[in-house]
C-alpha cells in the first residue's frame, strides 16, 4: 500500500536532503529500507502496523537478541546498538537468532535462522549512549527487549520468508541498505564542496595576500573532488 518507488528515485530523495541535513537524510534512509519488511509479513499483519501513510519503521537487522519459540509467538530478549531513528519510530525490529525446543533454529543451508521480530516503541528502552560529533541527530542510541511476547505474524525472516512478489521487494534488501548509506555520503560531499566553494571567495589565509579560491593548490584540490564526486555518482545511478 506504499508508494513503492523504484530504489533510484528513492536514493535521489535521500541525497538531496543530505545536503542540507545529513541526519534527516540517514533517518529517511532508514525508515525507507526497514519498512521493506513489511513484504515478508502475514498481509494482514503488515497491514495492522502500516495503518497510516507516515508510519515509521526502524531498528537493527544484526541477530544481536534471542527470540525463543513459544505458543503462538516469541520471547524476545536483546540489546541492539546504533538504532538510528528508533526513538522516533511508531515500531522498532530487533534482528534475533530463533530457538525453538532449545536449539537454534537452523535453515536448509544449514545456518542459524534469524528473525526480525517487530515490537511497538512503548514497549523498547532505550540507552543513552549516541555522544558523537557526526550525524548527533539520528538518535542512533543502543536500545533494549526485555522478555517481550511478539506474536508470530511480526517475526519477519530475511532470507527465509518470501516477498510481496512485486519488483521492489525482489531487490537486495542488504543492497537497498547499501545503497542508503551511499546517498549520504555523495549529498553530505555535495554539500562540503559548495561550502568550501562558498568560503573560499571571500576568505584570505592568514599570512596570504590572496583568496582561497584564487590560490592553485585549492583550485586543483575543489577539482579533484569535483571529479570524484561526479565519478561517484556516474557509477552509482547509471
Amino acid at each position: 500500500g506504499g508508494l513503492e518507488l523504484p530504489p533510484a528515485t528513492t536514493m535521489e530523495l535521500i541525497e538531496t536532503l543530505a545536503r542540507a541535513d545529513g541526519s534527516s537524510a540517514w533517518c529517511v534512509f532508514i525508515g525507507a529500507t526497514s519498512g521493506t519488511v513489511l513484504a515478508l509479513l502475514p498481509p494482514d499483519t503488515a497491514r495492522e502496523i502500516f495503518q497510516r501513510k507516515d508510519v515509521l519503521l526502524g531498528g537493527v537487522f544484526a541477530p544481536r537478541g534471542t527470540a525463543v519459540a513459544v505458543p503462538g509467538g516469541f520471547t524476545v530478549n536483546g540489546h541492539w546498538q546504533w538504532g538510528s531513528g528508533t526513538q522516533n519510530a511508531d515500531w522498532v525490529m530487533g534482528g534475533c537468532q530463533v530457538i525453538r525446543d532449545g536449539e537454534p533454529e537452523r535453515m536448509r543451508s544449514g545456518a542459524p535462522r534469524s528473525r526480525m521480530m517487530i515490537v511497538p516503541r512503548g514497549e523498547i528502552e532505550f540507552l543513552d549512549t549516541w555522544h558523537v560529533t557526526g550525524l548527533c541527530g539520528t538518535g542512533s542510541t543502543d536500545f533494549v527487549m526485555k522478555d517481550l511476547f511478539v506474536p508470530e505474524g511480526r517475526a519477519g525472516g530475511i532470507g527465509s520468508d518470501g516477498p510481496l512478489p512485486r519488483p521492489l521487494y525482489a531487490f537486495p534488501q542488504f543492497g537497498l541498505l547499501a545503497m542508503g548509506i551511499a546517498a549520504v555520503a555523495m549529498g553530505l560531499a555535495r554539500a562540503a564542496i559548495d561550502e568550501l566553494v562558498e568560503v573560499a571567495g571571500g576568505k584570505t589565509p592568514s599570512g596570504s595576500s590572496r583568496k582561497l579560491a584564487e590560490r592553485p593548490a585549492a583550485q586543483s584540490d575543489v577539482a579533484q573532488a569535483e571529479a570524484s564526486l561526479r565519478a561517484a555518482r556516474a557509477f552509482y545511478y547509471e
